[in-house]
C-alpha cells in the first residue's frame, strides 16, 4: 500500500520532490519506493524527460485500476476517525424507571444532537433485568438505582439521594424539612411492591421505626405512587427521581411537595458497565454525558453529585 500510494502521488506531482513534500516524505524514499514498486511488477513505470518523470502506457493502465483503492482507504480512514470520536455505531442503553424516565432523556439528548449517524436502542426495566442485561453483554450500559457496588458489573456512582415523602402542599407534614415514617401512620399510603429494591427499603424503614407498614395500595414502580398522589388518591415515600415531575415549583409540574425522611435512607444512581470489556469510544462519550446530566440535576433529597467506580471494581 505505501508503495501504491508513492506511486499514485508521483502519477500527479510528475517529479520526485513535489511527490515527497506531499506525502511528507524524503526525495530519496520516493525514488527508492518507485524503485521497489517498478522490480516487484517487473515494468518501468516512469520515464525521465528533462526534470519530470512521465508516466508509461504502462503506468497509466495501472493508475486507473487503483485509483478506486485510495476511494476506500481514505474512507476507511474516515470511518476510523468516526468510531473513534464516537460519531457512528449503535448503542445499547438499559435503565431502571427512576432514572430512565427522567436524566436519561436529558442525557441522551446532549448525546444524540451532534451525532446523527448514530443510532441508540433504549429500554427500562428493573434492577435485576438490567443487571444481566450489562452483564451478559446484551446491553453496554446501565443505569439505576442501588444501593452500592454491585457484583458482576463495573459500577460508578453518579448521584446519592434520600428517599422522599410525596405529599399535598397543604398538608400539615409539608411544613416541615424532614419528615419521620412514624407520622405517616393513618394516612392513606402507596406503597411500593417489596419485591423490588425500593419497596423493601421503605418497608424496613417503617420496621426500624416500630412503626406498622401496612399501605392501602401498592403498586410495582415508584412512578404509579407519585401519579396516584398527584391524583389525590395518599401519600407515598419515593425516590427524588420519581417526584420530580409532580413538584410545585419553578421546575416541577405538579402540587404535591417533597420532603426528606428524617430515617436514612439513602439511595444511588448507579452506572453499570460489563466487566473485563474495553469501553468504546461511542460508550464512553455517553458515560460523560451521564456525569454532566446526573451533576445538573436539582431536586429535594439529593445528597451530591460525583463521579467515581466503587472499590474493588475494574
Amino acid at each position: 500500500m505505501r508503495l501504491l500510494e508513492i506511486f499514485a502521488a508521483m502519477m500527479g506531482q510528475r517529479t520526485t520532490v513535489a511527490t515527497a513534500e506531499s506525502l511528507g516524505i524524503s526525495q530519496p524514499a520516493v525514488s527508492a519506493g518507485l524503485r521497489q514498486l517498478e522490480a516487484q511488477l517487473g515494468l518501468t513505470l516512469f520515464e525521465r524527460t528533462g526534470r519530470h518523470l512521465e508516466p508509461t502506457l504502462e503506468a497509466r493502465n495501472l493508475y486507473e485500476e487503483i485509483r478506486p483503492l485510495f476511494g476506500i482507504v481514505r474512507s476507511f480512514a474516515m470511518r476510523a476517525r468516526d468510531l473513534r470520536n464516537g460519531r457512528v455505531g449503535r448503542l445499547r442503553v438499559i435503565a431502571t424507571p427512576p432514572p430512565g424516565y427522567s436524566v436519561i432523556p436529558q442525557a441522551m439528548r446532549g448525546f444524540l444532537d451532534t451525532r446523527p449517524d448514530v443510532t441508540v436502542s433504549f429500554d427500562v426495566r428493573r434492577l435485576d433485568n438490567v443487571l444481566h442485561a450489562v452483564s451478559t453483554g446484551q446491553a453496554d450500559v446501565g443505569i439505576g438505582l442501588a444501593s452500592g457496588r454491585v457484583p458482576n458489573v463495573n459500577t460508578e456512582e453518579l448521584l446519592l439521594g434520600q428517599m422522599v415523602a410525596l405529599l399535598p402542599r397543604d398538608h400539615p407534614l409539608a411544613q416541615q424539612e424532614t419528615v419521620e415514617v412514624s407520622a405517616l401512620t393513618g394516612e392513606r399510603f402507596i406503597g411500593i411492591d417489596q419485591e423490588s429494591y425500593l419497596g423493601r427499603m421503605v418497608a424496613q424503614a417503617f420496621e426500624e421505626a416500630h412503626v406498622t407498614y401496612h399501605p392501602q395500595i401498592e403498586t410495582r414502580y415508584c412512578q404509579t405512587a407519585a401519579s396516584l398522589a398527584a391524583s389525590g388518591m395518599g401519600v407515598c415515600i419515593v425516590d427524588p427521581w420519581s417526584a420530580q415531575p409532580y413538584l410545585d415549583g419553578e421546575t416541577g409540574g405538579g402540587s404535591l411537595v417533597a420532603r426528606p425522611l428524617a430515617q436514612n435512607c439513602p439511595v444511588r444512581c448507579m452506572m453499570f458497565t460489563r466487566r473485563g470489556v474495553p469501553h468504546s469510544g461511542l460508550l464512553k462519550i455517553f458515560m460523560e454525558e451521564m456525569r454532566r446530566a446526573t451533576a445538573a440535576l436539582e431536586m429535594p433529597g439529593l445528597v451530591s453529585a460525583r463521579a467515581g467506580t466503587a472499590p474493588g471494581d475494574s
